[in-house]
């Protein structure tokens, strides 16, 4: 087997942790204007070829290995991570030293052109700290220069950084619709032709303003892994064997062996993932939620629609580097399931994640609209936020948990880790939970 050390000693240093950009042309699926002439959940973004996304991604500098089609939502598996793309909705999710940011402005004439979306509703720009800056290229050298990259397209973004500045920190660029209405560029950094409102022409504007609310949750838990254990490392080197497997099938057989696979029920769960050689991995998921919890235990979901969301993972093993990180959009409970076949609740998935990969150090983003935040409140008046917290604590300073029948299961294999970080941050109509965990000696 090959050594992760040798991998590592003959490549250069891969940025593993990614640049996400989320990008909201309209409230929900409902409110993008094709929408009553929906198909097959086939109308707004999700009408866009893939050949005009692939050449969106070549200014990015990355290429699509892949794609799976749901009811809601298709993921296009990526040469460096992952794009999601719903009706009303894109997420460009790029790792290495990939220029993300650069693919915005066609991103935003796509969506003028071909959805008929002139306008932007908000926009999320988000990453942790950098393992390499210096190898960064375009805006992405420094958190300032992205400010300013997004502050010529978006008149009403703010940039925000969470966590200890001389270590692990979080940096988030986000904007927000005005009395409701969506947000619209200034102006883009490329001439467009007359007077026009993100594409739209000035005169059509007005009309183009006026949005409904956007109805549930919305809820992403990211957990980002870095200084994974030389065992879990090496289960992500792929030697080049002539055994005549793909990059799918050693992707698949990890999935399964390692319990990827088995994050959420395998009945609500459709995986699509690639094995990098010599090294790498990454997957994307959709997944049916909702419909799986028949009881009314599970208060985020309750409040939300059941539908289709989406977890993401990569990793890069190379040691000196190493780092892994999930994405999931699925409104979790912050208390035990009830019935195994249930999608789990947010303890029990970090712990899962977090016993795959054997991080020394995890930082944690729950980031959830406040309108959830608030209708997911517990009965003591525990925010949604502060419950994530206390479910964050519970999943990895201790390495029991109780279970349903009120007995104590094992569920640690990678370690006791103590907090270093805790914070909680109101973003006017958004809320998040940041933490840091260190593993104890």
């Amino acid at each position: 087997m090959t050594d992760i050390g040798d991998v590592a000693t003959g490549s250069s240093p891969f940025e593993g942790p990614e640049k996400l950009l989320e990008i909201w042309f309209a409230p929900s699926p409902a409110d993008v204007p094709d929408a009553s002439s929906n198909r097959d959940g086939r109308h707004g973004l999700r009408r866009v070829k893939r050949a005009v996304w692939e050449e969106m991604l070549a200014i990015v500098k990355c290429e699509v290995l892949s794609v799976i089609e749901g009811t809601e939502t298709d993921a296009y598996l990526l040469s460096e991570s992952s794009l999601f793309v719903s009706p009303h909705r894109l997420i460009l999710k790029t790792c290495g030293t990939t220029l993300n940011l650069l693919g915005l402005p066609r991103i935003l004439d796509i969506a003028r052109e071909q959805a008929s979306l002139p306008t932007v509703y908000r926009c999320f720009y988000s990453r942790k700290s950098f393992f390499f800056p210096e190898r960064q290229k375009g805006p992405h050298r420094e958190w300032k220069n992205e400010v300013e990259y997004l502050d010529k397209i978006f008149h009403n973004g703010a940039a925000y950084s969470v966590g200890k500045m001389n270590g692990d920190h979080w940096l988030l660029y986000i904007t927000n619709p005005s009395d409701g209405t969506p947000n619209t560029p200034t102006f883009p950094p490329h001439p467009l032709h007359k007077a026009q409102t993100n594409g739209a022409e000035a005169d059509d504007a007005a009309e183009a303003t006026v949005i409904p609310k956007a109805p549930g949750i919305d809820y992403t838990i990211e957990i980002l892994m870095t200084r994974l254990s030389p065992e879990a490392s090496r289960a992500f080197v792929f030697p080049d064997d002539d055994d005549g497997s793909t990059p799918s099938d050693r992707a698949r057989e990890v999935s399964s062996s390692l319990g990827i696979a088995d994050l959420f029920p395998p009945h609500l769960t459709t995986l699509d993932s690639y094995a990098f050689s010599p090294c790498g991995y990454s997957s994307n998921a959709l997944l049916k939620w909702g419909e799986a919890s028949p009881s009314h235990d599970n208060a985020a979901a309750e409040a939300a629609h059941s539908g289709e969301g989406y977890y993401t993972i990569h990793v890069t093993p190379e040691d000196g580097w190493s780092y892994a990180s999930f994405e999931c959009n699925v409104p979790l409970s912050p208390v035990p399931a009830p019935q195994p076949r249930d999608i789990p609740d947010l303890r029990t998935l970090v712990r899962r994640v977090v016993n795959i990969f054997h991080p020394a150090h995890i930082s944690l983003t729950l980031f959830i609209s406040s309108e959830g935040n608030t209708e997911a409140e517990e009965e003591g008046g525990e925010s949604a936020v502060e419950a994530a917290q206390r479910a964050f604590k519970a999943a990895l300073t201790s390495n029991k948990r109780p279970a349903p029948d009120g007995k104590a299961n094992d569920v640690s294999r990678s370690g006791i880790y103590k907090r270093t970080d805790k914070i909680n941050y109101e973003f006017g109509d958004y809320d998040l939970a940041f933490a840091s965990f260190e593993l104890a000696a």
